[in-house]
């Protein structure tokens, strides 16, 4: 390992020199130079560290976001580059000898295919050649064969019919399944390594884990890939020699995420409450691995815990979830049901893995005014060690402060939120106010990062004298599961006069300019913001991105017909009065508000028509609107190219009705 370091190590120094710069100030271009980093896992022996570091390239010709993976000590001392193709490499992963990592790439045909890289030296080797794309994979404990998931690839018929433009489709029949598959990573003797698939039924697998014998694999299953489907998920186990597959757990509960005990004896899953509902509540459950009835830990905090491993001695089981603006870190004693904080820094951990020996966890964390890097921390100590350098060569411009206020609603619920000020702000001096909505509804803004790649540039935003304020209205995660779901049957409701009074808090406060005020947001976010419109015309300016407008038509045309009736109590045919009332595009006659849209093409779970109607209703009633159409984009950008247009638009639509210069035309004569 050592020797590869320093093969390798000369060509980190001019990678990592190309990024040194003296930066103006923030701006979209500068927020998208800003690099993510991402999976990282520990060595077996804890010295090391693996993990991606993800840049966008934008040239005359490209638009993607790069992917390659990184080495680094556990001491924070030494960092290089493993991985230098043109294609990403991403999702790297220690053999549990220690000796190479594995990881995906789609060298060849844009198909994400497996490659070894051995830590003695050489040039990655590929180990699949698929004709579909690979998802995940996992080391068996022995280091001898990898299992992974796989969807079904196209027949030979299909891909001379697509070729041929004869590609017609049956909606919901013929479905692609994920299925799991089996590696050895010793070649036969003809040279070759046999993939053998190990589950055949129609159904579609999304999680696994290996029991520590090498001998059988525990996976998550759903009735479809479709993600309207989750509500579906069973456990199964699967021989890996013999291919045998007993169900495991096959309740009206929602079982994912099953995690093998160090000692074998026991599997560790999530469990959703019955029915499942959309806004979630899961609890950690714990059952023998021969079979028999589970033991259901206590709920955590805000009910959506995430399993992050267990203890080496199988006796407890640590889990993450948000709690508030940040994150944390629990440990799980199963002997006593007692769940107790790790006590980390205040920040956002995510991307959190423990290490094979279970003494030191490795995870991403993040601030509100510092970018992601990769740490451990030592579970004896939790004295946290940063590994990666990922953006030590950018140099950044002073960031405005985010702080955490909090305020009563109109019912007396207690609200938080964040609240970012603009570049040295001056106390007393009033500045204009974009109140940015999140989505989900059950999504949280959380302490991360204000100057990272984003639809909605914070960062800049600040630098131009503005204040943004990120409410976590109810319906939030990260205050529990009660909170959670204190928006069923009311969108638009009591979650509006939330971000309203957050508003008036901040104008309170003597921060916000009460005549300049704009509003944002994505998905839910711009639900609530062509809500918000149609309701009151003290906003100048809003931008709506991927805006659910019409409850309705969203529920006919999303991938996710379930979402809207389980939130509404009931589908749009028995009560379209409820539908109708909870609409923005019912009550657009009323809006005033210079209304920005924009929408990806291939959004499939906002469909681009949401965006539609709102924009064309508008232009009918001649409201100034622009409508920004990205192509080939999903339910968010997904390529820099469309990153930065959205984030530039925003910020020039904001200024156009909310800046400097509006400000100084209203007050000349």
């Amino acid at each position: 390992m050592t020797r590869t370091i320093v093969l390798i190590f000369a060509a980190y120094l001019s990678v990592a020199s190309a990024y040194s710069q003296t930066a103006e100030g923030w701006s979209p271009e500068l927020q998208m130079k800003v690099r993510a980093v991402g999976s990282p896992q520990l060595s077996p022996d804890g010295k090391s560290v693996v993990y991606t570091i993800t840049d966008a390239v934008m040239t005359s010709d490209k638009s993607e976001y790069l992917t390659q993976i990184w080495l680094g000590t556990t001491d924070g001392k030494e960092n290089v580059q493993l991985t230098f193709s043109e294609k990403s490499s991403t999702n790297p992963k220690w053999s549990p000898d220690g000796k190479a990592i594995a990881f995906l790439s789609s060298r060849k045909d844009n198909k994400n295919n497996l490659y070894l890289l051995r830590l003695s030296g050489g040039e990655a080797e590929p180990l699949t050649e698929v004709k579909s794309s690979i998802i995940d994979f996992e080391w068996a404990p022995d280091s001898r064969h990898i299992a992974f998931l796989m969807t079904d690839p196209k027949t030979d018929e299909e891909e001379k019919n697509e070729k041929g433009r004869n590609d017609y489709r049956w909606t919901d029949e013929k479905v692609k399944m994920s299925r799991l598959y089996l590696l050895p990573i010793q070649k036969n003797e003809s040279g070759k390594r046999e993939t053998r698939l190990l589950t055949t039924e129609n159904y579609s697998v999304s999680s696994f884990d290996w029991s520590p014998d090498s001998k059988r694999i525990v996976f998550s299953h759903t009735k479809s890939p479709s993600p309207n489907d989750w509500v579906t998920a069973d456990l199964s186990v699967v021989e890996v020699e013999t291919g045998k597959v007993t169900t495991l757990f096959n309740t009206a509960a929602a079982e994912t995420s099953p995690r093998f005990s160090p000692d074998g004896r026991s599997i560790a899953f999530l469990a959703s409450d019955i029915p499942p509902r959309w806004a979630q509540s899961r609890t950690i459950q714990v059952a023998p691995a021969s079979g028999g009835q589970p033991k259901s830990l206590p709920p955590s905090y805000d009910g959506q815990p995430v399993i992050v491993g267990w203890s080496s001695d199988s006796k407890r089981i640590y889990f993450s979830e948000a709690k508030g603006t940040l994150s944390q870190i629990y440990s799980a004693e199963l002997a006593t049901n007692k769940i107790d904080e790790l006590k980390l820094a205040p920040a956002v951990y995510t991307s959190i893995s423990l290490g094979a020996s279970g003494r030191m966890l490795t995870f991403v964390r993040q601030t509100s005014d510092t970018p992601q890097e990769i740490f451990v921390a030592p579970l004896s100590s939790l004295s946290a060690v940063q590994v990666s350098r990922a953006n030590a060569d950018l140099k950044l411009p002073p960031i405005g402060k985010t702080e955490l206020i909090r305020w009563k609603s109109r019912d007396g619920k207690e609200i938080e939120g964040l609240l970012t000020y603009p570049v040295s702000y001056t106390q007393g001096k009033k500045v204009p106010l974009i109140l940015n909505v999140h989505g989900g509804p059950a999504g949280v803004f959380q302490q991360t990062f204000v100057g990272g790649r984003s639809i909605y540039p914070i960062a800049t935003f600040s630098a131009r004298g503005y204040a943004v304020l990120r409410p976590n209205p109810r319906g939030s995660s990260g205050y529990g599961v009660e909170f959670r779901r204190a928006n069923f049957k009311d969108w638009g409701g009591m979650d509006y006069q939330d971000l309203m009074a957050g508003v008036d808090k901040v104008i309170e406060m003597g921060v916000a300019d009460s005549s300049r005020l704009g509003v944002m947001g994505w998905s839910y976010g711009g639900f609530m913001t062509s809500w918000i419109v149609t309701q009151t015309n003290r906003f100048k300016a809003a931008s709506a991105g991927a805006p659910v407008t019409n409850l309705t038509s969203f529920t006919t045309t999303a991938d996710i017909p379930a979402f809207i009736p389980d939130y509404f109590g009931g589908q749009f045919w028995d009560s379209p009065e409820v539908y109708q009332a909870h609409s923005p595009i019912s009550f657009v006659k009323s809006v005033t508000t210079p209304t920005m849209v924009q929408h990806g093409t291939a959004d499939v779970r906002v469909p681009i028509s949401q965006g539609f109607e709102f924009y064309n209703a508008l232009k009918a009633r001649g409201v100034p609107t622009r409508m920004l159409e990205l192509p080939r984009q999903p339910h968010g950008p997904s390529e820099p190219k469309m990153m930065l247009i959205v984030m530039q638009s925003n910020l020039e639509w904001f200024e156009k009705y909310l800046g400097e210069k509006k400000a100084a035309s209203k007050a000349s004569p």
